[in-house]
């Protein structure tokens, strides 16, 4: 069985006071919860997410990183840095960063490889458009997104990460993929992913990351393949958040 894990993607949103309001419900119920709970703060905040939950149940990481080890590149954070921090998990390709900071399949598989090579695990983005979904092409464009991250760093590595279906045309909509759209595109991923290693297949933990909400989590959370939930505006509101995390087994 593989333990389900739900992480909060806080995006461009917190502030120091409204972070420690945040944090000292979910840190306190993190105890009781079933599944594992990460939350990726804003780069500003981490070490105040670091003082906060230390030693409790909840991990936590950022929501992107860069794919240079160091050097000159102005506003840029590496991998190393976040380590320095705590942070054990980080987005990458989310699909912000893909559509509006222009972030390519090599970048992002860039991405991926240094995290992994700083000891982070990254969590790997993957989800199609309204304009792609409705061409027919989910499969094929959530196949590529993953092509290229397996070519440059192995099917091996894979078992160092994690896998989020977040199909765009759910995200910040209020809409969200019936729980049959999403195992379909999530049994598909694991398809994928058996092709070249049935075992890392089967391990992989595949999280849903389409504007996740405590009313749905729980339906979502049944399906076959689907092994938790990247959850963005629930993620700021501790009694959804935790609704979510229940839900969650």
């Amino acid at each position: 069985m593989r333990k389900k894990l739900v992480a909060g993607n806080w995006k461009m949103y917190g502030s120091l006071p409204r972070n420690a309001a945040l944090l000292a419900p979910i840190r306190a119920a993190a105890e009781g919860l079933a599944c594992d709970v990460v939350v990726c703060a804003p780069f500003p905040y981490l070490g105040q997410v670091q003082s906060l939950l230390t030693g409790s149940k909840v991990a936590w990481g950022a929501q992107t990183l860069s794919e240079y080890a160091e050097g000159a590149y102005t506003g840029e954070v590496s991998a190393v840095m976040l380590g320095e921090f705590g942070c054990s998990y980080v987005l990458v390709g989310h699909s912000e960063r893909r559509s509006l900071f222009g972030e390519s399949d090599a970048t992002v598989a860039a991405k991926f490889a240094a995290a992994q090579a700083a000891g982070i695990r990254p969590v790997l983005c993957l989800g199609e458009t309204l304009a792609e979904r409705e061409a027919g092409q989910t499969l094929a464009v959530v196949g590529r997104q993953l092509a290229a991250v397996v070519e440059r760093v192995g099917i091996s590595a894979m078992r160092a990460a994690l896998l989020a279906y977040e199909p765009v045309w759910a995200i910040g909509t209020g809409v969200t993929a019936s729980p049959a759209q999403a195992q379909e595109v999530h049994a598909a991923i694991r398809a994928r992913l058996a092709e070249r290693d049935a075992a890392v297949a089967d391990e992989m933990r595949i999280l849903y990351g389409g504007s996740v909400k405590p009313a749905g989590a729980k339906e979502l959370f049944a399906q076959a393949d689907i092994d938790g939930g990247l959850v963005g505006g629930a993620a700021l509101v501790a009694d959804d958040f935790l609704a979510i995390c229940q839900a969650a087994g």
